[in-house]
């Protein structure tokens, strides 16, 4: 059963050169037409079931505050159909819905009013909602006198103790500390787990990635994609690293000329797994292995050992500065580091159609945690200031970790020389090294 659907909504805008424009098209009742209508939304279709997390994302003017205000009921559309099941707990732009010259306090129960709980309902409510926010004695001060961060902290607290049943979120949690967004993200996931129907808009492809079911693309209010969420977030990025490049590219002058050579030494044919792939299709990526050393194939990945990562590529057009490269993400999707020819010096030479070039990067893995890690391989086609995505794989081949015998502290250790300096009697002192 779905929690909110829309069928072919659009949302229009009228825009004026002048407010004298305005005035004119209002005094004669419309038979003076004097704007243009900016479409914030346009035809847009979908549903979101019950106990869903559905994310959206795109630039910064595609329409996703737009969308969410008309699941709050903020808007109405234009043209179209929505339909919402459910108590709707909205946080959208940062301070909506309070009043500045009330307290924190007095504004909990004016959200919570509007809301329609009763007085009783959010007197129990009141002790976790400010112990969640954790502002302390500002909470009976004005809001017109919170920071930013506080504001966000009062009206992410009462936005999740009002027992909602769709919560909207709209990248307000941007603006908070990095210890008050993990504490948000961790009720999310516990939202999540009590069944809560979430609409979240975030620019952090990891929080989208680590929270979304499913997710939803827009550009310039129209739909460009919709689906499982990795597929959706790797084209968004792909488009906006695209989009970066023909920036640089303009901005810039023209590509560089290659200047060394590298030799192609084995060619691989396999990819053991494709769960995306997006490029302008002048070049593919063939093959992916992951080896020892002495060029076999290895089962699991050992911490602080060497191994070699093996893309094999083939042109399929003429590509002047071809540029290998990979991503490495951990488990929750979060890029976890990557390189590519170019970034290391090792500028490739042109390729003709029908050419293969395997590229070998010899990389010294350090100490990492005992999870799973896979590698996207890509080949691209200009410089790093102004290029080309031909072919882009994502997670083509996984590997998990082993265990190890010491402690990791967070994703890694890292190599570290340690000194203890102690003072002996009165006067001598002796430095010990580890």
């Amino acid at each position: 059963m779905s929690a909110a659907a829309f069928s072919s909504v659009s949302k229009s805008y009228s825009v004026y050169d002048s407010p004298s424009d305005r005035l004119k098209e209002l005094i004669t009742f419309g038979r003076l037409s004097r704007h243009r209508d900016f479409w914030a939304l346009r035809d847009i279709s979908f549903e979101v079931q019950k106990g869903e997390t559905f994310c959206i994302v795109g630039e910064n003017g595609s329409g996703k505050s737009t969308l969410l205000q008309i699941v709050a009921g903020i808007l109405r559309p234009s043209s179209g159909k929505v339909d919402v099941q459910g108590r709707v707990s909205a946080l959208l732009e940062l301070g909506a819905g309070f009043n500045p010259e009330f307290s924190g306090r007095d504004n909990v129960y004016l959200n919570g009013a509007i809301l329609g709980l009763t007085r009783k309902d959010i007197d129990a409510r009141y002790g976790d909602i400010a112990e969640f926010a954790e502002i302390g004695a500002f909470i009976d001060q004005p809001v017109k006198t919170y920071s930013s961060g506080m504001l966000v902290r009062l009206a992410f607290a009462v936005a999740i103790h009002v027992d909602p049943e769709i919560l909207l979120v709209d990248e307000a949690l941007a603006v908070g500390d990095i210890y008050f967004r993990h504490r948000c993200m961790r009720k999310v996931h516990e939202l999540r787990g009590r069944g809560v129907t979430i609409l979240f808009v975030s620019h952090a492809a990891a929080d989208v990635k680590a929270v979304g079911d499913r997710a939803l693309w827009l550009e310039r209010g129209q739909m460009m994609d919709i689906g499982p969420v990795d597929r959706v977030v790797s084209r968004y990025l792909a488009a906006m690293a695209e989009k970066d490049s023909r920036y640089l590219t303009h901005k810039h002058s023209g590509p560089q000329e290659a200047r060394d050579s590298v030799r192609a030494i084995e060619v691989v044919t396999n990819i053991p797994n494709i769960d995306g792939r997006h490029g302008d299709g002048r070049a593919e990526v063939i093959g992916i292995a992951v080896l020892d050393e002495d060029g076999r194939s290895i089962p699991l990945l050992e911490p602080a050992t060497r191994i070699v990562l093996r893309i094999s590529v083939r042109a399929k057009a003429y590509l002047a500065e071809p540029n290998v490269g990979f991503i490495m993400r951990n488990h929750n999707g979060l890029d976890f580091a990557g390189t590519n020819t170019t970034r290391e010096d090792c500028e490739l030479p042109s390729m003709q159609e029908g050419d293969v070039y395997t590229i070998d990067f010899h990389l010294e893995l350090p100490e990492l945690y005992c999870g799973s890690f896979s590698f996207s391989p890509a080949i691209a086609d200009g410089p790093l200031d102004g290029y080309r995505v031909a072919d882009w794989i994502e997670n083509a081949i996984s590997l998990q970790m082993s265990r190890t015998d010491r402690q990791i502290y967070g994703y890694l250790h890292l190599p570290c020389r340690v000194e203890v300096n102690t003072r002996i009697g009165e006067k001598n002192a002796e430095r010990v090294s580890v």
